[in-house]
């Protein structure tokens, strides 16, 4: 009964869940660096990242690191245009606009895949079709990120699309979180209910 009161009294886009950190607060990009200022902005309680077309992949970064961690997210590309994603663990990359770091992967042909961007630049673990049965392409989704340690896993809508246990000691195991705006033709992505749990 408490926790719906709460929700109740919650902004939109803002949901209240035990151990875990709201990293949006369902007004404003407060604790969030944004890149290009015409391309994310708050509203309706999601975060919108919405692009005229480009050239270049975009990103909304949080200014906080995180090393090990569960994060819980819900999405929607409009339409099912487009490609976004969640970084994470990720740092600024040399080329301007990009970040690197591993990617929870959205859109057609890598919905749950975890990717590799700006570093080894490759699908790390690819999501295996039965895994995608429930994905709503139009609509909201659900995505749970955990990562502990040397190993990661992606939940797409409940179902586990990837384990993935990083054998190369050199990659980083702590950064910041950003969602992306792909390049390409004109998207928008929404994003709300952004919280994390930092595990120890």
């Amino acid at each position: 009964m408490k926790t719906l009161i709460l929700a109740l009294l919650l902004p939109a886009g803002l949901l209240a869940e035990a151990g875990f950190t709201a990293l949006f607060n369902g007004r404003d990009m407060e604790g969030w660096e944004i890149d290009t200022p015409n391309i994310w902005q708050a509203r309706d309680g999601m975060i919108v990242g919405r692009s005229p077309g480009l050239k270049y992949n975009d990103f909304l970064r949080a200014r906080k690191s995180y090393s090990d961690f569960i994060l819980k997210l819900s999405f929607r590309l409009v339409d099912g245009k487009g490609n976004s994603g969640i970084q994470f663990r990720s740092r600024p990359a040399v080329k301007l606009h990009e970040v690197s770091g591993y990617q929870a992967d959205i859109g057609d042909k890598y919905w749950g895949c975890l990717y590799d961007e700006s570093r080894r630049n490759k699908v790390l673990a690819q999501a295996a079709p039965e895994s995608l049965a429930h994905v709503n392409k139009e609509g909201w989704n659900d995505y749970v990120i955990t990562a502990r340690g040397s190993r990661i896993t992606l939940e797409l809508n409940g179902v586990r699309t990837v384990d993935y246990l990083e054998s190369d000691p050199a990659i980083e195991k702590t950064g910041f979180i950003a969602l992306q705006v792909h390049g390409g033709p004109p998207m928008e992505v929404q994003f709300k209910d952004i919280r994390i749990q930092e595990l120890k």
